[in-house]
């Protein structure tokens, strides 16, 4: 290996390590704001969890709970509050569950920000070696070779990033997938309820309403390590997927024509807003792929044009 070689390798490396702390501290940057919005929708959900159960405590030995049995209605009513009470019961442990895994998120780039401490001097302090040793040596190759280590060391840092983000991409793509094809079942179950399907198209619909609720926290989850990715690339993204209603518990004892109707409704509402996320992150991967595919080209090319210069 030449003097020139070895530097522009040291160059290359530093340069990568520049690019990495810099791409970790934005990435630590995203991840900070999203345990701060979990943080606070962890606090609203268990203010509204403790009023749920306040209100269900009201009914099964209050003074409410005595005069709706006086009318006949502390059973329909007591199901309802008990349901909406379960329902943000879920919600608050999905929602804490995530907030684990961000924080895990955190502490792992944090880790990772203090192994890559120092890159911007490193690279600064090869930078003037390598224009010490080109002014010293007089050679006409010198300021070509230098401008493509820093191109070449770019190309590298955003193929990189860019394959991240794929990955991330088609990881949260088949996630919203799964639970979009939870949802078109519980959509056809819910088709028959509406012409009579009975309480077995019932049970049906609620299993896969349940299985689409909980697929949608693993999604959420993949939906937000690929906007951190994104963000990288500069491309502002906050994809959110709506709330499954997992109050379908308490229309079991009030079942009829109008319930069924309005629980279509919910569950198409739900499924067309998941099958719009499915297509917004189908386009941003293959985005991302063509870019990967001309990051790749790139690259070839500046080490065809390094490896001519070298050898001439």
């Amino acid at each position: 290996m030449t003097q020139f070689e070895n530097l522009d390798q040291g160059l290359r490396e530093a340069r990568e390590g520049v690019r990495r702390f810099d791409h970790l501290a934005g990435r630590r940057s995203a991840i900070a704001a999203q345990v701060r919005e979990v943080s606070e929708l962890i606090g609203q959900l268990e203010a509204e969890l403790a009023k749920e159960r306040h209100d269900v405590a009201r009914l099964e030995g209050g003074f409410a709970g005595f005069v709706a049995g006086l009318v006949g209605s502390k059973q329909e009513r007591l199901t309802k509050e008990r349901a909406e009470a379960e329902a943000v019961h879920e919600r608050l442990d999905g929602q804490r569950g995530r907030l684990a895994q961000l924080t895990g998120d955190l502490d792992r780039t944090d880790r990772e920000l203090a192994e890559t401490a120092g890159a911007h001097e490193s690279y600064r302090r090869l930078l003037a070696e390598k224009e010490r040793l080109l002014v010293e040596l007089g050679d006409e190759r010198g300021a070509r070779l230098m401008e493509l280590a820093t191109l070449l060391a770019d190309a590298l840092a955003d193929l990189r990033e860019h394959e991240e983000a794929l990955q991330a991409g088609m990881t949260a793509g088949q996630a919203v997938d799964q639970m979009l094809s939870l949802l078109n079942k519980a959509r056809g179950a819910s088709t028959w309820d509406m012409l009579g399907g009975g309480a077995y198209t019932d049970a049906v619909e609620r299993h896969h309403l349940k299985a689409a609720d909980q697929t949608a926290w693993h999604a959420q989850r993949a939906l937000d390590v690929f906007s951190r990715e994104l963000a990288d690339l500069g491309w502002v993204a906050d994809p959110r997927l709506p709330e499954v209603d997992t109050r379908w518990f308490a229309d079991v004892f009030f079942d009829n024509i109008i319930t069924d109707a309005l629980k279509h409704q919910r569950i198409n509402r739900t499924r067309d807003a998941v099958a719009e996320m499915s297509q917004w992150v189908g386009e941003a991967v293959r985005t991302l792929t063509q870019r990967s595919g001309e990051l790749h080209q790139r690259r070839e090319e500046l080490l065809l044009e390094r490896e001519r210069l070298i050898a001439a």
